[in-house]
């Protein structure tokens, strides 16, 4: 590697890291400003599942539960979202390919969605 090229990577690794860490910031369940969820979800036939949405350009599955709850899961594929959606038990999916495999932060519903 010449001396421009290991500049240009080691200022791309710099910059990639500066971008993790805001997006990490931002999604803590501590940080001063919590989640909010602003990713669309579609209801789902489940008796533990109310509905799941999905970010393409983020990569962030987004679970509700049917107490309430809602979870975003990060660096989701968008495979698993897809199988999700399609498996005839969403909950048995869930807790095969999704609970405890990924990165999560719980998220506070929309304003909209509190008003019930």
């Amino acid at each position: 590697m010449n001396a421009r090229t290991l500049s240009l990577f080691s200022l791309l690794c710099a910059w990639q890291l500066a971008a993790a860490n805001s997006v990490d910031d931002n999604i803590r369940s501590d940080a001063p400003n919590p989640v909010i969820s602003h990713i669309p979800r579609e209801r789902v036939n489940s008796n533990a599942i109310a509905s799941v949405g999905y970010s393409k350009r983020r990569h962030i599955l987004e679970i509700e539960f049917v107490n309430g709850a809602v979870y975003r899961y990060l660096e989701v594929t968008p495979p698993i979202y897809r199988d999700l959606m399609i498996a005839d038990s969403k909950a048995r999916y869930y807790d095969a390919h999704v609970r405890g495999k990924y990165r999560s932060v719980r998220a506070r519903p929309r304003a909209a969605a509190l008003k019930h």
